[in-house]
């Protein structure tokens, strides 16, 4: 078993082996992200900056529109490291064909996924590899976010026999005819 204590780097700290003395400073951020309002960040932009050095990054909140994150560049290269290395370790493992890791481990990382069809985790598997591929080549995680999210909503349907039963009953009689749609040529 291994202990982690988080406390603050004011000063080195002393690990003591038989033989050895070591002294190190470790920087240690105790949260993820911290919550600022945007306006913050515009009247105080070196304060909020400093507030990087105790947390990962800042979401800089606005009333009007989305929040923004505030992050070290140095951080961001760290996470798509990290993202690129799950990428392609995930891909490696689909193309050694040890699925079977990779089945084992899935419900650790994805917790709904069990919720699934046999067909459909092998499908959300082989989509997530080439997906996570795809994004960490393009250094934008919104694709891996969106596919997640869609087959987390598969397996909410799954997991709701009343929800599943409604969504893939056949339709009662006929619903009418479609329109046609209006022709958009651009001209």
């Amino acid at each position: 078993m291994i202990a982690i204590i988080f406390m603050p780097s004011s000063a080195p700290t002393a690990i003591r082996y038989p033989s050895q003395d070591i002294r190190a400073t470790v920087d240690v951020m105790t949260t993820a992200y911290e919550d600022v309002p945007f306006s913050e960040l515009l009247h105080h932009p070196a304060a909020t900056a400093r507030r990087l050095d105790a947390v990962r990054a800042l979401r800089l909140r606005r009333r009007d529109a989305g929040d923004l994150a505030l992050i070290r560049a140095d951080q961001l290269e760290q996470d798509s490291t990290v993202v690129d290395f799950t990428a392609r370790l995930l891909a490696g493992l689909v193309r050694t064909e040890n699925t079977a890791a990779l089945r084992q481990a899935l419900p650790d990382a994805l917790p709904w996924s069990v919720f699934l069809p046999e067909d459909d985790v092998e499908a959300m598997l082989a989509e997530l590899v080439d997906t996570a591929r795809g994004a960490a080549a393009l250094e934008n995680l919104t694709p891996i976010a969106l596919l997640l999210a869609q087959w987390r909503h598969s397996a909410e349907i799954y997991a709701d026999p009343a929800l599943h039963a409604v969504l893939t009953r056949e339709p009662d009689g006929d619903l009418g005819s479609v329109p046609m749609p209006e022709d958009e040529t651009a001209e």
